[in-house]
């Protein structure tokens, strides 16, 4: 009896499962029908075409189905140059994105609302401000072939126009893959940004971690639902340092990053990452030189609870890994001073978690709320006015009126608190427009 019981237990879970990525994956599905393929080399004849659009739909789904994409990020193109034996694919796309935003009671000053930024005495002339940015344009390539001595591969460039105020182009993203191996200018293995929930706003959660490196990469799947990942990373640090006491060592050790990942769908996994640093300076007290040692763990998850409503978690803990995204990202937080005036730094401790509830009415449209936190936490003394708690809650609707064509508002409360006992909440209201191709 209680082998039947289970038995109907994990068929029921499963059907909620499939229907949760019905609801979820149908949207992502209708984007991956919505293509249309150049041969390059003469068309196939009929039968072998019909085998090759079944297989071209596993290729295209390799743009959605990434490690490291994120919502926001542009969608597979709608042209795919193809091989005639369909061994090669070339895609280019991209996407443009214009964003309005309105602030009161204090203004970020920034196309990003992230709570560090928040004026804690507001200037009266800047206490409401409308603005405009097409932050987030971006085009890329991405050529997936099959060579019969180095098995499949993938080439991939992107760049966005995100420089200076927004419109001037940099480069985002530039990796090679190999089987297992990825090498190139690529998302660091101690991210997960499928976890993080989908946002207007350009910063995104203020504990979010999203760094972008050069580095080496093995991430071998395990029997469908595990994939392990270990990578050598370039090194970044952020010291505060005054030039008098302490200086800047260039990093010289580079970062060690890995994860471990169960995933019971192409859309839903939970992660552990964790992230090992060198973090260099100079005592000129002593006139020596020194490193401390810097990590950082998250943990993250995204499950479709039920047929409606998706689920987003991270939560982040360390020492010394402030550079590697949101608010703290901002500040010169991976190493500061023991005390004001001291030659020896420290690497401080912090902590950021963030959550996020979607609820699809149809798989087109849907609701976002979520809430995050940013914790600077040291152990020695700091100035009255840094930075101690930002926290970011908010609110949106996105609706993807074609495959290609997105529109979404959203409210945003920040709140910045500091160690001096001081607090300040500003408020926006964001709405953007997309178009992929």
């Amino acid at each position: 009896m209680s082998r039947i019981l289970l038995t109907a237990i994990i068929a029921a879970i499963s059907a909620v499962t499939l229907s949760a990525q019905d609801l979820i994956d149908r949207q992502t599905q209708a984007t991956i029908d919505s293509h249309k393929i150049i041969y390059i080399d003469g068309r196939p004849d009929s039968i072998r075409e019909k085998a090759i659009a079944d297989s071209m739909r596993e290729v295209v789904g390799k743009f959605f189905y990434d490690q490291f994409r994120h919502f926001m990020e542009p969608a597979a193109p709608y042209f795919l140059f193809m091989s005639k034996d369909a061994g090669l694919t070339l895609g280019i796309g991209g996407a443009v994105r214009m964003r309005a935003y309105y602030d009161w009671h204090g203004s970020p000053n920034a196309a990003g609302f992230s709570p560090i930024l928040l004026p804690m005495t507001p200037d009266p002339t800047s206490r409401r401000s409308f603005n405009t940015t097409p932050s987030g344009t971006c085009f890329f390539l991405r050529l997936i072939g099959n060579n019969s001595t180095i098995g499949e591969y993938q080439l991939y460039i992107e760049a966005n126009f995100t420089g200076y105020e927004g419109r001037d182009l940099r480069l985002k993203k530039a990796y090679a893959t190999v089987r297992d191996f990825t090498v190139g200018y690529a998302p660091s293995s101690f991210s997960d940004p499928a976890a993080m929930p989908a946002m207007v706003d350009a910063a995104g959660p203020n504990n979010k971690v999203s760094p972008t490196s050069v580095l080496v990469r093995y991430m071998p799947r395990i029997k469908e639902r595990w994939t392990l990942a270990v990578s050598v990373e370039t090194p970044s640090t952020q010291a505060d340092v005054d030039g008098v006491n302490n200086n800047v060592v260039r990093d010289y050790v580079p970062d060690f990053a890995a994860f471990a990942q169960y995933q019971w769908s192409e859309s839903q996994h939970v992660r552990l990452s964790g992230i090992l640093r060198t973090l260099p300076y100079r005592n000129r007290l002593t006139e020596r030189n020194h490193s401390v040692i810097g990590w950082g763990v998250q943990l993250s998850s995204v499950t479709h609870i039920t047929p409606n409503f998706t689920g987003y978690l991270t939560a982040n803990y360390g020492h010394g890994y402030g550079s590697l995204g949101g608010d703290l990202a901002i500040g010169n937080f991976d190493l500061i001073p023991r005390t004001p005036q001291a030659g020896e730094m420290y690497a401080p401790r912090s902590w950021g978690w963030c959550a996020g509830l979607q609820y699809n009415f149809r798989p087109n449209l849907f609701v976002t709320v979520l809430g995050s936190q940013s914790r600077f936490d040291p152990s020695g003394t700091v100035s009255p006015d840094t930075y101690k708690t930002g926290l970011l809650a908010a609110a949106n609707i996105f609706w993807m009126i074609t495959p290609r064509l997105t529109t979404a508002a959203e409210f945003n409360l920040g709140q910045r608190r500091d160690y001096s006992g001081a607090r300040h909440t500003s408020y926006r209201a964001g709405a953007m427009c997309q178009f992929s191709f």
